[in-house]
């Protein structure tokens, strides 16, 4: 029996030793023996080219080395097994620590400091207490959720929104088109942390953005995007901060990745990029998982985390 490990846009070997170290007596290859190898039991993937996985006969199961799936959900090939997402507390911690670093930049005027210390200026700003503000996250999931967690200690006034709902404990919950303009219009900094699927591509574009509220403490509203490229519209995103109205944004997704040179996004001074560094997959961290995932899939006991494919997560 052998695990296949295909990856784009990450070095392999990391993942190679930590699958190897994890499942000893299984064999771990980088691409199949044959055009049907019918070893292959199980694929970890990440950005897998189209139309591998239908070439394995005797696939039992897909895991993504993320949390996002909609790379494995493009390839319009793929078998009807089983997909498994990640779902572990060092890649929530990342996101979280993400989220918190982005809204308390926002809130204590970072990117109005960073302009004044270039042109050695000595000015303090207007700060507003964290319980003036509303962040309000959309996507309730496990990092969403524990965002919101973190938020907390901070004294930050929380809403959330998601598709279908949820109850959150000192979370001001929403859900469905028909409660996401009230979700908006509360909204002083948005965090996004919503999948990718047909329902949420190009979701923060003009018309959304228009709906945040108006009369922040901060002087208008702010955006984080950790969730995925494809729900922005970077036009509308750059649009809006130049209208006012968005105040500032930080983004660590982009429509094309890596994002290209030419983006006005890398010169905004009111845009903050990260490369898709939010919440990085660490091998070490991620592989047991996956590995305990396989281990009792072979005893027949069933697999944890499975996606929805008509969802989309």
């Amino acid at each position: 029996m052998s695990v296949l490990l295909s990856i784009s846009g990450y070095s392999s070997t990391a993942w190679l030793d930590a699958l190897q170290s994890a499942l000893p007596d299984r064999r771990i290859v980088t691409e199949p023996a044959s055009a049907k190898d019918g070893e292959i039991r199980y694929a970890v993937v990440w950005k897998q080219p189209e139309g591998l996985l239908a070439s394995l006969p005797n696939l039992q199961a897909i895991f993504s080395i993320g949390a996002g799936v909609d790379h494995i959900l493009r390839d319009q090939t793929l078998p009807d097994v089983p997909i498994a997402r990640i779902v572990a507390e060092d890649l929530t911690g990342r996101m979280s620590e993400y989220v918190v670093w982005r809204v308390l930049d926002h809130l204590r005027r970072g990117f109005a400091y960073r302009a004044q210390q270039a042109l050695g200026q000595w000015n303090e700003r207007v700060q507003p207490a964290a319980s003036a503000l509303t962040v309000g996250i959309m996507g309730l999931g496990e990092l969403g959720r524990d965002a919101a967690e973190k938020l907390k200690f901070f004294g930050f006034k929380l809403a959330g929104w998601s598709r279908t709902r949820k109850e959150l404990p000192g979370v001001v919950c929403l859900a469905g088109d028909e409660e996401l303009t009230d979700f908006l219009g509360m909204t002083d900094i948005l965090v996004v942390l919503l999948p990718n699927t047909p329902a949420t591509t190009g979701i923060l574009d003009a018309g959304l953005l228009a709906r945040l509220k108006r009369t922040s403490p901060l002087g208008g509203p702010v955006l984080i995007n950790a969730g995925r490229g494809a729900l922005q519209v970077e036009a509308d995103i750059l649009a809006a901060l130049e209208s006012g109205t968005l105040l500032e944004a930080s983004l660590d997704v982009f429509e094309t990745e890596p994002l290209p040179a030419s983006s006005p996004l890398w010169r905004h001074p009111r845009v903050f990029v990260t490369p898709h560094a939010a919440a990085s997959s660490d091998p070490d961290a991620l592989v047991p998982l996956i590995a305990r995932q396989i281990e009792a899939c072979e005893r027949g006991e069933p697999l944890q985390h499975l996606v929805d494919r008509r969802a989309g997560y």
